[in-house]
């Protein structure tokens, strides 16, 4: 391509893969492997050499789609509400997880999933490199998560979980498990199902409805859910359903080291 339309010097640019992953496109690894695909233009020119790099004038576009990009970083700690999508966007018109963030200078997007009838925390950022590791199970980040049970359960389920359960796409890896209080008497009391009883599991994985896949595994019954931390991160009670905060520059440090960036 022809060099004067990019930016040479160091000091003025950034390498074409970092501006794809800050833009939210893909994770730094994936951004590279499409301009190595031949997926990634710079003013109208494919690009191929992973050295690349791009100032802030210059056009990007991913399969002939511009790229919208990053005035800065952000990071945001979502308390998702039930009957919530999260995703972007939703062609079923329902409510997302976006729809909730107002003020928010850049296009940030969830790190993972939460089910649409599961509450809790989520994060989202447009730092598209710290959210692929993030999901990635090969760093074993965990999440743990407050489960309201149909009771009793007795102390063979408990093992089962903390061993690994069978499930149909193969073997989880083994949670951990705890009894903790927490059912309300308004609650208990409109719970036609018998006795409730709350459970706090960790696990590292990410499969789809995956704690209500391993409680169903071993014959019990998921009431509620809520994800109550990620990692480093806990959900404080303070922060409200459907509300949001900025991550603070330590908890944004925190998450880093903790997927080696």
């Amino acid at each position: 391509m022809n060099g004067e339309n990019l930016v040479q010097d160091e000091r003025a640019g950034e390498r074409l893969q970092k501006v794809l992953a800050q833009a939210g496109v893909a994770s730094r690894r994936q951004a590279e492997q499409f301009i190595l695909d031949g997926r990634v233009t710079v003013n109208g020119d494919k690009i191929s050499a992973l050295g690349t790099k791009v100032g802030m004038q210059d056009q990007i576009e991913v399969d002939g789609h511009p790229v919208q990009r990053a005035e800065g970083v952000y990071y945001y700690l979502l308390n998702k509400p039930v009957s919530v999508i999260t995703s972007a966007s939703d062609p079923q018109g329902r409510p997302t997880v976006i729809d909730l963030l107002k003020d928010v200078p850049a296009r940030v997007y969830p790190v993972g999933r939460l089910d649409y009838d599961t509450a809790g925390l989520l994060v989202l950022t447009n730092d598209g490199e710290l959210a692929h590791r993030l999901m990635h199970p090969s760093y074993g980040v965990e999440k743990t998560y407050r489960v309201w049970v149909q009771g009793p359960v007795g102390i063979n389920a408990l093992e089962n979980l903390r061993q690994g359960v069978a499930l149909e796409d193969g073997n989880t890896a083994p949670a951990k498990v705890e009894r903790v209080s927490g059912v309300s008497k308004r609650m208990q009391a409109d719970f036609k199902g018998g006795q409730l009883e709350v459970l706090e599991v960790t696990i590292h994985e990410g499969r789809n409805r995956q704690i209500r896949r391993m409680f169903a595994a071993i014959g019990y019954l998921v009431v509620k859910l809520e994800r109550v931390s990620f990692g480093p991160l806990t959900l404080e009670k303070t922060l409200s359903s459907g509300t949001y905060r900025p991550l603070t520059v330590i908890e944004v440090q925190q998450l880093r080291s903790q997927v080696g960036l």
